[in-house]
């Protein structure tokens, strides 16, 4: 069986690029597409040093640092690649990539991350958080938008089989698309993270500092409860914004190498987590420390973090991301600190391990290809 794999776009490693590296390790004799490729030599480990087949993107002006701008020519661009002599073709997709165009006799089946954010529920704060929302140029980018949109949801009938990474992520493709998914979740290295009894007396969070993550609302929060200390692990475009709005019991660690990350991770009475995600890993790894979370009770957390209702929690929700609702969760984390047990944190992390997820999606294919 020849296969290819499609990812959007090659430039980092983040969480879209871990579930890649297991497909890989799935199908590794499948060939690779990539609008763009701009990997450095020494990060190409997570797709085994495999040549990339990429886009005419990746050679137009300004492309390693502007390939977004390029987005009203990235449906031209995903629908090049010709992918006759396949019998299965997987999208890794958070924009584009399950665009691709395949035959009748060809199975494609396409790992969702999202529809594409920007261009459906999440317009609005994108085009605000870009300074977007008003003037011609909010304008264009509105009519781009809505091309993409009306692309999009045409692609969609060109996908035999829809995953999706969470449920939060499965209704929002029912919303956009009219598909069924079945869920599989993304795969989390939980064995680079090691099981810790012995807490200390803090609390920590760490995130790159950019408006949707609310890193700015845990300090606030934190800065109003003196008489506990947090720990901020990241840097971003609103480090010093938030650094303005640190009380003394908050300590801005900016940017730190993954060992001092895992160290705070492993030492934390609790991981603080307040944005709304698909998915969300740091919840995850956090666990695998040993370290429950509290987290917003929306979005994918939902699903990894176990909450009070159960017998064996590990961790706890606030309803809305204010400061009260933050504060007032801490506080009834702390009234009922004697429930969280580490060894039941790590066993819940353990579910979205590596190992689970090739089982998962090679069960699911195999199942897929045989219908």
């Amino acid at each position: 069986m020849k296969v290819a794999i499609v990812h959007d776009w090659l430039v980092t490693y983040a969480g879209a690029e871990r579930v890649l590296e297991q497909l890989i390790n799935v199908f590794p004799d499948a060939d690779l597409y990539s609008l763009v490729d701009f990997l450095e030599s020494e990060k190409r480990g997570f797709i085994k040093n495999k040549p990339v087949h990429t886009s005419f993107i990746q050679n137009l002006p300004k492309a390693k640092k502007k390939y977004r701008n390029y987005l009203p020519l990235m449906p031209l661009a995903i629908e090049q690649f010709d992918f006759r002599g396949y019998d299965l073709v997987i999208s890794s997709s958070h924009c584009v990539a399950k665009g691709v165009i395949t035959g009748p006799d060809q199975k494609h089946i396409c790992m969702c991350y999202s529809p594409v954010r920007y261009a459906w529920d999440l317009q609005g704060q994108y085009l605000k958080e870009s300074g977007l929302d008003k003037g011609l140029k909010g304008w264009i980018a509105k009519l781009i938008l809505h091309y993409i949109r009306l692309w999009d949801l045409r692609t969609a009938n060109g996908v035999d089989e829809f995953i999706a990474i969470s449920k939060y992520i499965q209704r929002r493709i029912w919303k956009v698309y009219r598909r069924e998914s079945e869920v599989i979740y993304p795969p989390v290295d939980v064995d680079a993270f090691t099981l810790c009894e012995e807490k200390e007396d803090f609390y920590m969070t760490a995130s790159r500092m950019v408006p949707y993550k609310k890193m700015d609302l845990i300090v606030e929060a934190f800065s109003q409860m003196p008489d506990k200390k947090l720990i901020v692990i990241g840097d971003g475009p609103d480090f010093e914004k938030i650094k303005a709005k640190a009380g003394r019991n908050v300590t801005l660690m900016g940017y730190q190498p993954y060992e001092v990350l895992k160290e705070h991770m492993q030492k934390a009475k609790a991981f603080i987590f307040a944005s709304e995600e698909d998915f969300g890993i740091t919840p995850i790894e956090a666990q695998a420390c040993g370290t429950p979370v509290i987290a917003f009770g929306k979005g994918g957390a939902l699903e990894t973090v176990v909450g009070l209702d159960s017998e064996n929690p590990t961790g706890v929700f606030f309803k809305e991301q204010t400061v009260s609702s933050l504060c007032d969760a801490i506080t009834v984390f702390e009234n009922n600190i004697y429930l969280y047990k580490p060894k039941n944190c790590r066993d819940n992390a353990e579910y979205f391990s590596n190992k689970r997820f090739i089982g998962d999606i090679g069960m699911y294919i195999d199942r897929k290809l045989e219908g």
